[in-house]
């Protein structure tokens, strides 16, 4: 028998190696013997041949052992290629592993006979020991770069089995001593990787291809869909050629893998701000979400969640691509295959889309993909418009003319105070796990304020944000704007229009203090809202320690606005801003409220935030987050009406509101944006002037009590006490 070898020679050695040569009548086992032994070791060659090369002097000839002839081959002709080859005879099985294995030498820019076309394919996959080695004739391994499980090449071509060696009849070439290659040597192994890894490349495709926006689209029923974006790539892959094939793919993988990106932010701001990722305007919002997270987890967990979304942004972008460039390969090999595949998926999509067919609701015909590019489409095209006309709205103020003498007329000589409670919304008093505390605490605070001479009128408030973005909600309630982007928030506070606290400080009448412990750097907008003097979280004292993104205890901030402002002096009454951050999530650890002579400078609170919850310890379950959440509104209620009931008089005006519901996963899926707010007097004349607005008495809402947009306050306000409108 023989089998094929490369054309390269293996090198001279430096001596001829002593062998044993077989007894003339002693014939290889298995080879028909004609006549005496072929001194060629071309076809027809033993089992285990050597170059002659090995057994000569390095620069000398191979030995010869007589005149050069053309070996004959089994039927008596000279075999090709083999004019100055002479081989030695077949040296016994079984011999030593010292003995030199005998090898083929092919003249220089011959093929030996019965050499395949692609026998060195593999040429470079060697041995260990550094000596050249020889290639073996084998069927491809599953796995090779761009070939099928089949054999066929990537062009479509068919390569079949070995042939069989040149010397045996019929007969595959045995396995070579050095078979290179793990595919080689483990081809089950290999072939079941290539599978795997294929199946692993269809399913995040598939997975790319369906992936909803929001989590609580994420079922089964979702993913059993036909799409047909991967039957018009399979269509414009089966009739392309190579290059321009792969090219498609990758463009395709490379976009595929950005809307997946893309469909991970939604899903991430959907449930924390219960809208979609806004590809125009919420890049800024990444440098707030790093400061949160440092707030929350420190430094260190801050970076590496940083660097874990960096990470899996490459991962997604990388997957994906290869997936879909992999993918393609095996649609164009496969093609007579694939060509049945993609016609009957064709007909299946059009046929569910034209009856409708649903399963669970879901249409099985999807063209999901399709649908959400034209969606973002709409949103960069709607956002780019809606600055334009924005900036329109923004320049019409019903109040902007109205003289001084003529704003608020009714509200003279009231200390007036706005107040935000951080995420306090509708899912606080209604949702069955946090209402009963809540409730319970509205209806105890209700009690200290009429035992006080207060009382209060409360009703509903539509947020233009939900989830975070406060300060959408602050700009919305305080302008009379909706304010629902940060586009529309830069465009407003670049400008002039009247606020709450500037038509206050308009009249001349009040004195305009911002008491604000969230913000920790500079605020150019304290000139937007007309604020006089502001105090931030710098400013107000504290010395104890931060309780995850709130700097302090809303119960240590009123009690500096009160040491700071509202206990002085001062020659007019106040027009106080006030922003209350102890509810601000992750709801760990929350403060509580200490007797109000030891609050000092905030050392004591040390003890109650280290024996508090850590973010991690909720952050995770939404029944926890749910139920810290309503703990921390009754903080900063209860902290908010103590200070009332101690500090106020007869002359203090109370609005308080929230800024916007929590997160989805605390206010539940599809919550409204509605938010509470009331306004508490001792004056019953500052009641009766929004007497008929139908709002609920005391401080907690009734279900059915009015509901207006935030951005409607502001001019309702204005006008029941005593605003002249003069656009």
């Amino acid at each position: 028998m023989s089998f094929t070898s490369s054309s390269r020679q293996l090198p001279n050695t430096d001596e001829t190696p002593e062998r044993e040569t077989p007894e003339p009548d002693a014939p290889s086992p298995g080879i028909e013997q004609p006549g005496p032994a072929p001194q060629d070791a071309s076809a027809g060659a033993p089992d285990h041949t050597r170059d002659a090369a090995t057994d000569a002097e390095p620069g000398q000839d191979a030995p010869s052992s007589g005149p050069e002839q053309p070996a004959p081959t089994a039927e008596g002709q000279p075999a090709v290629g083999t004019a100055h080859d002479t081989t030695d005879p077949e040296p016994e099985r079984g011999a030593t592993d010292a003995e030199p294995e005998p090898v083929v030498r092919a003249p220089e820019g011959e093929v030996p006979a019965g050499s395949g076309a692609g026998s060195s394919s593999d040429e470079d996959d060697g041995g260990d020991d550094g000596e050249e080695p020889v290639s073996v004739s084998s069927p491809p391994s599953a796995g090779h770069a761009d070939e099928g499980t089949d054999g066929s090449t990537d062009e479509g071509g068919e390569t079949g089995p070995a042939a069989p060696a040149a010397g045996g009849v019929g007969e595959a070439a045995p396995p070579s001593g050095r078979v290179r290659g793990w595919r080689g040597r483990y081809p089950v192994a290999a072939t079941v990787l290539a599978w795997t890894v294929t199946g692993l490349a269809a399913v995040l495709v598939l997975f790319a291809l369906l992936m909803p926006g929001k989590a609580d689209q994420f079922h089964p029923a979702q993913f059993l869909r036909v799409p047909v974006e991967a039957v018009f790539g399979a269509a414009l892959v089966l009739v392309l050629p190579r290059r321009p094939r792969i090219a498609v793919s990758a463009v395709a993988g490379l976009a595929l893998g950005v809307l997946t990106v893309l469909n991970l932010l939604d899903v991430g701001f959907n449930e924390y701000l219960g809208r979609g990722f806004n590809v125009v305007l919420d890049w800024a919002l990444f440098s707030d979400a790093q400061a949160y997270l440092q707030d929350t987890f420190g430094g260190g967990g801050a970076l590496g969640i940083a660097i874990l979304a960096v990470v899996l942004v490459i991962a997604v972008l990388a997957l994906v691509t290869l997936s879909v460039v992999r993918l393609g390969s095996l649609v164009a090999r496969n093609s007579e295959v694939a060509t049945r595949a993609t016609l009957v998926a064709a007909i299946v999509w059009v046929t569910c889309a034209a009856l409708g067919v649903q399963v669970t609701g879901v249409p099985i015909a999807s063209e999901h993909v399709a649908l959400a590019v034209q969606d973002r489409a709409h949103r960069v095209r709607d956002t780019i418009r809606d600055e334009a006309e924005f900036q329109k709205i923004a320049k019409k103020d019903t109040f902007a003319n109205t003289p001084p003498d003529q704003l608020l007329t009714d509200l003279r000589g009231k200390d007036m105070m706005i107040t935000f409670i951080e995420s306090y919304g509708r899912s606080a008093i209604e949702d069955p796990v946090m209402a009963p505390g809540v409730d319970a605490t509205l209806t105890a605070e209700n009690k200290k304020l009429t035992g006080a001479g207060f009382a209060a009128k409360s009703g509903w408030l539509t947020s233009a944000t939900y989830g975070g973005s406060s300060w959408l909600g602050h700009s919305t309630f305080l302008s009379g704007l909706w304010i629902n982007n940060q586009q529309r928030y830069r465009t407003v506070t670049a400008g002039d229009h009247l606020t709450l606290p500037g038509a206050f400080r308009k009249t001349g009448d009040w004195d305009t203090v911002g008491v604000m412990p969230g913000v920790q750097k500079a605020w150019p907008e304290q000139k937007f809202y007309g604020i006089d003097t502001l105090y931030d979280s710098r400013d107000l004292g504290y010395r104890g320690p931060k309780f995850s993104w709130s700097t302090m205890p809303d119960q240590y901030a009123l009690t500096a606005f009160e040491r700071l402002v509202h206990g002085k002096k001062h020659d007019k009454p106040l027009m106080s801003t006030i922003i209350l951050t102890s509810s601000h999530q992750p709801w760990a650890p929350i403060p509580r409220t200490v007797p109000q002579d030891q609050v000092g400078d905030g050392s004591v609170y040390d003890a109650i935030e280290k024996a508090g919850k850590r973010p991690g310890d909720i952050i995770t379950d939404a029944r926890k987050s749910k139920e810290e959440y309503g703990k921390s509104i009754q903080y900063s209620v209860t902290s908010l009406i103590d200070y009332l009931v101690k500090y106020g008089n007869k002359n203090t005006v109370l609005i308080f509101l929230g800024d916007h519901q929590p997160i989805a996963r605390v206010s539940g899926d599809h919550a409204s944006r509605d938010v509470p707010v009331s306004i508490v007097a001792k004056d019953p004349k500052v009641l009766d002037r929004i007497a008929d607005w139908g709002w609920t008495d005391g401080l907690r809402p009734e279900h059915h009590a009015p509901v207006w947009k935030m951005s409607a306050f502001r001019d309702r306000f204005l006008t029941a006490y005593g605003s002249t409108p003069h656009s």
